[in-house]
């Protein structure tokens, strides 16, 4: 018996399980590595490479976008789904799309949207796959409006531990379904995905832009004006203090009709093609963001943005992707990595928001990438991040000193006031934070332990935050 890798050439098993030497796997922050055996596979061969993993369990990896070691599985296997978006199948009558797991949504977007078709939900990068989007649940501008990536899936086809293929959704199998979303790739291997896509006339969105002098201001123009908008994003300047402090961009919109273009755009109104204009070296040997340069960029930006205007149009790309543009960004951080920091508090929380604002701003700890967003109503999978109430995402330089203990302190804000933080961007909240943030983690466990009962699916996180025994 042997597993198929997606280069076509047998892998016999007992290679699988004992002589595949292990690589250094990390997550997008490059911090808290481990070595895994990392093999490509095939949808066909999949079940093989799992029935007959390692001790340490089995994990699927996507594109590795995950910040911590949600895609890590030291000393265990991990598995890698080849996937071509050439062979996904659009339905224009119901505008869904079926497509391999181990696509990305860059390489789907590249076939859907010269059709007229834009994913439901995308993130900050359009470099993760179609199963890590359904494994991490992702949200992106619109989920005030539209929920998470999961609110949109109609229908997975996955490899449980037991080597055979299911077809879940929700109103088949729900329970299998809803713990899979969200489940952060502990509950089965994603194969294959149905999901409601969103017509489009462009690729390009027509987006307004103001400027937010202080946090009080950008909360009020988000609560009261987001619901005119698909997609609402706001940058924070997190250096500024005083009577500047949480000052913001705020940038709002949606898809551009035809009618709203002009010029040259009009004679190719669905043309596509994101490029990466520059890409970061090999070996940063220092962190480049520090407290300096970030003051700096951060006042540009600031100063940058237009008080108020309405209007513009965007590319698809620049309005959803702007950082996709530099390769290899996270190298900006030097070899010592950084933190993602994504954290959600309740609406009538505003006080817990601004005293972690108020604390980053205090800390001097650099962050030019802080992001603010308003999420609408949950879904009911237990482990999807997405609540009511504000998220604010930050990146912050592994070197900055008495990150941890900060990060703790905070932690404590976010909890005591009945929020939780972000599974996929992740990599040093505890157990005990976890349970707390979610209430629904043993109903999650207990769907796992029956479709997982010698637990064949592991991850590093998973084993550090007490999902899986």
């Amino acid at each position: 018996m042997a597993a198929v890798g997606c280069s076509g050439v047998a892998v016999p098993v007992d290679v699988v399980n004992k002589q595949v030497a292990l690589s250094p796997l990390t997550g997008w922050g490059r911090t808290g590595g481990s070595g895994s055996s990392v093999l490509p596979a095939s949808s066909a061969n999949l079940g093989d490479a799992v029935v007959h993993g390692p001790d340490r369990g089995v994990l699927m990896r996507g594109l590795g976008r995950s910040y911590g070691d949600a895609a890590q599985n030291g000393g265990g296997l991990v598995l890698r789904l080849a996937g071509s978006a050439g062979d996904a199948i659009l339905d224009e009558a119901t505008h869904r799309v079926t497509v391999g797991a181990g696509v990305s949504i860059d390489d789907l977007l590249r076939v859907t949207v010269p059709r007229g078709y834009f994913v439901p939900v995308t993130p900050g990068t359009r470099f993760v796959t179609i199963g890590g989007a359904i494994a991490s649940d992702i949200h992106g501008k619109n989920h005030h409006g539209e929920g998470s990536f999961g609110n949109h899936v109609q229908r997975i086809t996955m490899l449980l531990a037991d080597g055979s293929t299911v077809e879940i959704g929700p109103d088949r199998g729900p329970d299998l379904f809803w713990a899979t979303v969200g489940g952060m790739g502990l509950t089965g291997a994603i194969i294959e995905a149905t999901i409601q896509m969103i017509p489009i006339e462009t690729s390009r969105c027509i987006v307004d832009t103001t400027r937010a002098h202080d946090l009080e201001h950008i909360l009020t123009l988000m609560d009261e004006g987001d619901h005119r908008y698909r997609y609402s994003v706001a940058w924070i300047d997190l250096m500024a203090k005083g009577r500047h402090l949480g000052r913001s961009v705020l940038t709002r919109g949606d898809h551009a009709t035809v009618a709203e273009l002009q010029g040259a755009a009009t004679a190719s109104p669905r043309a596509y093609d994101p490029r990466v204009i520059a890409s970061v070296p090999p070996v940063v040997p220092l962190s480049v963001i520090n407290t300096l340069s970030v003051k700096a960029f951060n006042e540009f930006w600031f100063r940058k943005a237009p008080m108020y205007r309405t209007g513009e149009i965007h590319s698809l790309a620049g309005f959803f992707h702007p950082l996709d543009m530099v390769g290899a960004w996270n190298r900006l951080y030097g070899p010592r990595g950084f933190v993602q920091y994504q954290f959600l508090v309740p609406f009538g929380e505003e006080e817990a928001l601004r005293r972690i604002v108020e604390r980053f701003a205090a800390s001097g700890a650099a962050s030019f990438l802080a992001v603010l967003k308003r999420f609408g109503a949950s879904n009911p999978a237990p482990l999807s991040f997405p609540a009511p109430g504000w998220t604010l995402a930050l990146d912050i330089p592994s070197s900055f000193n008495g990150l941890s203990d900060m990060l703790h302190d905070l932690d404590r804000i976010v909890l005591d006031a009945g929020g939780r933080h972000y599974l996929a961007k992740d990599s040093h909240t505890t157990p005990h934070a976890i349970k707390r943030g979610y209430p629904r983690l043993a109903e999650w466990q207990a769907v796992r332990d029956r479709f997982d009962p010698s637990g064949v699916w592991r991850s590093d996180l998973g084993r550090r935050l007490g999902l899986i025994d």
